[in-house]
Order: structure tokens, then sequence, then C-alpha cells
């Protein structure tokens, strides 16, 4: 029987979703220095609640410790920014916001959706717990506050006279360890008719298609809306519409409103992805338990294609520094041995080395100049995005790896 409990409920975790081994934060990246030290590596055991479904893993690091100092930032990725942008101009017809209203997104980042509202006349304001990622934002204009959010963090705003038209929370609902706490401060910051939006990949897709290496640490839980609707009952709200996107590969956005209160009627689309859930097992515990066989056989045919091109002589570079690839390369066992170096846009990555698997990061133009045989793509739910961008690969027989939901040559 396992000593943890169920961060939404309460209930005992005695149940196995995947044990993906031992390893460190998957964005604590290593600098030169760092390389003859030994490194803090921690279980990766996401376990599932047999009461509410709650797929999770233990909270065995401080969430300040893996945000405080963080290196995504989501300006660096222009499918995201499209969507945000689309987010933005959609959410503005649709609750009709203007200069009289308030948009206050959570992990706002470095302002990548606040400042399409800001350019509207918006008034907007961001909660950001990364110091260093939040000054980017300053820096471009968007008013943005240095800390957690939870139920405390929205009294104190409250009692400013803040109050929200709209909050927005994109994929930071899996990066709180007390989630009830978090869900809580929406209930307390929004007005009474106010909106929020929670968007989060979902859990439906990450079991369908294998994405075992969205699993690390800094994502505490795996939401379906099962799941989620209950946390939010919990804390006085409801979900009065859902809809569906690709991004991450494949997400869900609860828009969400005060329980017995807001004003927008319940769509038929939450009891729709209710059912397809239920329908696909998400409410069988034997669904989940079957999930650790799919990750070993995806991990087998990954390992199988690495080896057989470099027992060819050929040469694999990877894209893309993300925390998914290292939780990949990780699990996987991949190593320098495998992979010559990753290329990445993020400068502030470029000159370090993965955490684990020490493989460098190095500009994208280094790639241009040693002409690797194949490319590996850690984040791959931009791969059409990585391809386009990095076309001049097949110029000298350069092919793409895109290793989720099982490896393949592209």
């Amino acid at each position: 029987m396992s000593h943890y409990k169920c961060r939404s409920c309460g209930a005992e975790l005695p149940q196995t979703f995947a044990d993906l081994g031992a390893t460190p934060l998957a964005n604590s990246y290593l600098e030169e220095s760092d390389l003859d030290k030994p490194e803090h590596v921690l279980s990766l055991h996401a376990r599932v609640c047999e009461s509410c479904f709650l797929v999770q893993l233990p909270a065995l690091e401080r969430p300040e410790k893996i945000f405080d100092e963080y290196l995504y930032f989501s300006s660096f990725s222009k499918t995201w920014l499209d969507h945000a942008k689309t987010y933005a101009e959609n959410m503005t017809k649709r609750f009709g916001l203007d200069e009289d209203s308030l948009v206050v997104e959570i992990a706002s980042n470095d302002g990548y959706l606040l400042q399409f509202f800001k350019e509207k006349g918006v008034p907007v304001l961001g909660v950001e717990p990364a110091a260093n990622v939040a000054k980017h934002a300053i820096e471009k204009g968007i008013e943005t506050r240095v800390d957690f959010f939870g139920e405390a963090t929205a009294k104190k705003m409250k009692s400013e006279g803040l109050e929200a038209d709209l909050m927005a929370a994109n994929n930071v609902l899996a990066h709180v360890p007390d989630i009830n706490d978090f869900v809580k401060g929406f209930e307390v910051l929004l007005k009474p008719e106010g909106v929020a939006t929670f968007e989060f990949p979902h859990l439906l897709n990450l079991i369908r298609e294998n994405q075992f290496d969205t699993i690390y640490h800094e994502h505490y839980s795996y939401l379906s809306l099962i799941a989620v609707e209950k946390v939010l009952e919990r804390q006085g709200l409801e979900v009065f519409y859902v809809k569906k996107f690709p991004t991450h590969g494949g997400s869900l956005r609860a828009y969400v409103q005060k329980a017995g209160i807001g004003k927008n009627e319940i769509k038929g689309t939450v009891e729709e992805i209710r059912n397809e859930e239920i329908k696909a097992g998400l409410g069988d515990i034997e669904t989940y338990l079957a999930f650790g066989a799919n990750v070993k056989r995806t991990k087998r045919t990954l390992l199988s294609k690495l080896i057989a091109i470099k027992n060819e002589g050929k040469t694999i570079a990877g894209y893309g520094a993300a925390a998914k690839g290292n939780t990949l390369l990780n699990y996987c066992g991949i190593g320098r041995d495998f992979i010559d170096c990753v290329a990445d846009r993020n400068p502030q990555k470029q000159g370090t080395y993965l955490p684990g698997s020490r493989i460098p990061v190095v500009a994208p133009e280094y790639l241009l100049e040693t002409k690797p045989d194949y490319v590996l793509i850690f984040p791959w739910n931009i791969a059409a995005e990585v391809m386009e961008q990095n076309e001049q690969i097949r110029e000298w027989g350069g092919k793409f790896i895109i290793p989720i939901p099982s490896a393949v040559i592209a």
C-alpha cells in the first residue's frame, strides 16, 4: 500500500500508472562545470487514484525549486503564439471584453498571451512565479506579479480591488501540487459573472498515443475532464463548455464559471467529452493499469530504430531541448553514444547540457555545419513546425525521427 495520498480527494494511491524509474528534474540543465558532479534524481512514478481517477506524481520536489528559475519561454513557438492570438480574439469577441474589463493569466510566462489582449486595449495582469521569465513580460509592458497563485494570493489581489472578467490558465493546472488551493483562487478572484478557462493536455490522448514522455516532475497531475470536474465542483465552480485542440498532443479547454451564479448555459460538449472518456475506459482502473506495458513497447521500438541507425555508421542529432525529451532520453537510457547534440532556438539553453544524458545543447545553425544523417525531434507535438523550419536538412539526405506515439522516420 502506497503511503501517498491523492492531492484531489485524499484517497490512498496504491495503483501504478507508469513507473519511469529515477530521473533528474526535466528542466535542470547543466553547465559544463556540473559535468563531473553527481545529479539529484527523483522517482518518476505516476500513480492513479481509484476514487477520482486523477493521475498524479507525488510532490517529491517543492515548486519553488522547479519554477523559481525557468527556461521555458512560450514565445519561441510560432504555433503556440498563433494559438494564443486566436484565443485573445475569440475571448474578446465572445465575452465582450473592453477597456473596462480585466484579463488575468495565471502562469503568464513571458507575456505571450496577454500581449494580444493589451493590443486590443483590454487591461491585463499576469501572475508568474519565475522571475527570469516574468522579466521578459514586464519589458513588453505586461504588468506581471512574481508569485505562486492560490487562495491566499487571490484574496490579497481581491483586497486590492481586483476582480477578473476572464482568467486564463494554459498548461498550468498540471503544474501545481495543491490543486484544490490553486482552483479555489479562481473562485475567489473571478467576478460573479466572470469566466475562467483551463487548458491542459488531455489524459485520453496521453494514453491513446503513448505520450509517456509528458510525464515529468513539474507535471504533478495528468488530467481528464472527469477528474477536473471533481476538483472544480469541490471549489464551487462548474464547467459550461469544453473544446478540443491539437496542441501538446491533444488538449482540452474547459470554460468554467461559478456554480449556480454564472450566466452561461451548460453546453452539450461537456457531456459529450465526459461520455467519450467513460467509453474509452477512463472510469475503469484497468485502463490505467494497462498503460505501463504500452510505455515499455514504445521504448523498445525507439531503441531498435536508433540501434539500427548507429550500426549503419550514421549520425543522429536531436532537436528541441524540451522537458519531454529529457524524460524520453533518461527512461530509454539514451545518451551521447546515440545522440551527438541537441539543437534549440532558445539562447538560454544553448551551451548547457541535458540533465541525465549530458548531451550538449547547441544553436540550430550547428546542424547545418555538422550535417547529421538523422534528427530526432523531441517536441513531437510541433514536429511539422520543426521540419518546416529545418527543411535544409533534407538537402544532404538528412531525415527526421518522430518518437511518439511510436518511432517513425519522416
